[in-house]
């Protein structure tokens, strides 16, 4: 009687893979970094020089981490209302690029030439080639680096879709406040000579909201804020006055420009005075208390600035809320420019 191959019995089999398994928990809980880290079997088999990288669960446990997610999140579902999308988690929901060309088509305002659903895994990475080559195509001209790839996307690469999704947002201004200086530790697992060896890098996803939109447009106020601090004094000075003449006919009086704009109150009634006209006080909270009703009166002030034949401002509603000087000096400055000789 012939006795079993050793290398097809299934006790062998699983006593192979589950020395693989134990070779990377080993290696993921070096002295290094203690913390666990959940290693899947497929991560463990890896070819001779190929590389894994997994977030570390303590990262993952970071409060900024996750408000970081909750926030793109809810602006992606915020952008596909319309599309009856609704994304609940990140990986599983943009890996195979429907989500992603959903997105981008709407923000674009334009059609992606890519078919509609791709269920095969050859189709999902074709989508994802056309959306990845259109937003390089969006973002490239403005000096960001990609971070991000059609394997790594495709492979559910949490870091590498949040590094994609902070670049448009930024890029779109979406009416969001993304969590500043947010990072995470990676575990990078790669195979040398049979063997598992980690190494543990921290990864910026944010910086702070100026920096990034930096990448995009830099104006005097940047120059201002950089190289002439002293001449910032005098441009608040002359805001003050221009703001003052028009406020005191409320017997209003402004003496801090970042703050007291903050709530957008003041914007709206500077509007009105500046136009001539009186602004309903239904379309605008007079005593606004959540930051949600701050942004709204900004958002508000910001629509009146466009009636009025104004450009929209470059800052974002959420940064004046949030006592951003450099953003509330460009909205006023652009009053400034316009109404100037208004009596």
């Amino acid at each position: 009687m012939t006795e079993p191959c050793c290398c097809c019995s299934p006790a062998i089999s699983a006593f192979r893979m589950s020395d693989l398994q134990e070779e990377g928990k080993n290696a993921i809980n070096a002295p290094m970094n203690p913390s666990a880290v959940d290693i899947h079997p497929e991560d463990t088999l890896l070819e001779e020089n190929e590389e894994r990288t997994m977030i570390d669960p303590n990262s993952k446990e970071d409060p900024k981490f996750k408000e970081l997610i909750k926030v793109l999140i809810d602006w992606i579902n915020d952008v596909l209302v319309e599309e009856r999308i609704i994304v609940k988690q990140l990986e599983e929901d943009l890996y195979d690029g429907q989500v992603l060309q959903k997105l981008l088509e709407k923000l674009a305002d334009r059609k992606l030439n890519v078919a509609e659903v791709t269920q095969s895994e050859i189709g999902q990475k074709q989508k994802l080639q056309t959306v990845l080559e259109a937003v390089h195509d969006l973002l490239r001209p403005h000096g960001w680096t990609i971070k991000w790839s059609v394997d790594s996307i495709h492979g559910k690469n949490l870091i590498s879709i949040l590094h994609l999704l902070v670049a448009l947002a930024m890029h779109f201004r979406a009416p969001i406040r993304l969590p500043e200086h947010v990072s995470v530790q990676v575990v990078v697992v790669r195979k040398r000579e049979g063997l598992l060896q980690t190494t543990h890098v921290s990864e910026e996803l944010t910086t702070t909201t100026e920096m990034m939109m930096g990448r995009f447009e830099r104006d005097a106020f940047d120059t201002l804020f950089d190289h002439a601090p002293d001449k910032l004094s005098v441009v608040k000075k002359s805001l003050i006055t221009f703001v003052n003449k028009h406020l005191n006919k409320l017997n209003l009086e402004v003496t801090e420009l970042e703050s007291q704009f903050a709530d957008g109150v003041y914007l709206v009634l500077l509007m009105g005075l500046l136009e001539d006209y009186f602004v309903p006080l239904h379309n605008f909270y007079l005593t606004p208390e959540s930051f949600d009703q701050k942004v709204h009166n900004v958002s508000f002030a910001f629509e009146l600035m466009q009636d009025g034949g104004l450009k929209k401002p470059k800052a974002r509603p959420e940064d004046v809320v949030n006592l951003d000087l450099k953003s509330t000096l460009r909205v006023l400055y652009n009053l400034f420019t316009k109404y100037k000789n208004v009596e």
